[in-house]
Formats: structure tokens, sequence, C-alpha cells
């Protein structure tokens, strides 16, 4: 029996994503380092997932966790509905709204909840990811979106 089912399930999850995505990415060429193929990145990525889900695994059978106290169906509830929102919002509205949605929508899940802060976070995330993302690496999104007239 676990000691820390915190530990447990959560190395239980990262073994199971891991194993899904080198499940999935086992048809991409591996490449090397120098010439990275398809595969090499989904590949490494879930090997390192792999690694820290057994690693908590093991850990969850020799120290002593805090026990669980019930399940935050709300707190998923609401990353879930951030997720969903920032994809229907990213192509009309452009990243920039839809990053701070997500960021907000995300952080009511948080007891630590404050507006003033998750919106100054939401903003600079937006203004990051827009330069990072649309002006570094060319990802062909709009920043602000067709519902803009841009």
């Amino acid at each position: 029996m676990p000691k820390d089912l915190r530990d447990f399930w959560a190395g239980l999850l990262y073994l199971i994503i891991g194993a899904a995505a080198l499940y999935m990415a086992a048809d991409y060429e591996m490449g090397t380092a120098i010439s990275m193929g398809p595969g090499y990145f989904p590949k490494v990525l879930s090997g390192l997932l792999i690694l820290i889900g057994a690693a908590s695994l093991v850990r969850s059978f020799i120290v002593e966790g805090e026990p669980l106290k019930g399940f935050a169906f709300s707190k998923i509830i609401y990353v879930t509905i951030s997720i969903i929102v920032f994809a229907l919002l990213v192509e009309g509205a452009g990243l920039a709204i839809a990053v701070m949605a997500v960021f907000g929508i995300s952080a009511m899940a948080s007891k630590f909840f404050n507006w003033k802060f998750t919106l100054g976070i939401a903003f600079g995330a937006a203004i990051f990811c827009s330069l990072v993302f649309v002006k570094g690496l060319g990802i062909p999104l709009p920043i602000f979106g067709s519902w803009f007239g841009m």
C-alpha cells in the first residue's frame, strides 16, 4: 500500500501519459541530437515523463505523505473549461485574447485567486506568447483575430 497517495496517483498519471505519447510517436523517425527527426522531441519528452512517473511511484511507497482530502472536481472543471475556451477563441479572437482567457479562467481554480494579480499575469503572458510564438517562431496565429477586424 502506498504511503503517499498524491505521489502514487501523480506518478501513475505521468506513466500513463508518457507511455501513450511514446506509443503515438513510435513510428516517427528519431534522428540524432544534431539532426533531430520528427520523433526526437516526443520520444525524449515521453521518456522523461515515464522516468518522473516511475520515480514518483517509487517515492510513494517510501515517503509518508499527507492524506488526500477529497477530489478537487471544481478545479478540474475550471482548468478544462479554460482549455476549451482557448481552443474556441484562438482563431477568431486571436492568441492574445485566448491566452488572457486561459489564464483568467484557470486562475479561478486557485484558493489564492486575485483579479488584479491574475489580469497582470494574463496580460504579461499574452505579450510574451505573442512575441515568442507569433513574432519569434513565426507560428501562423493572429495576435488579434478576425473578430476585431484584423
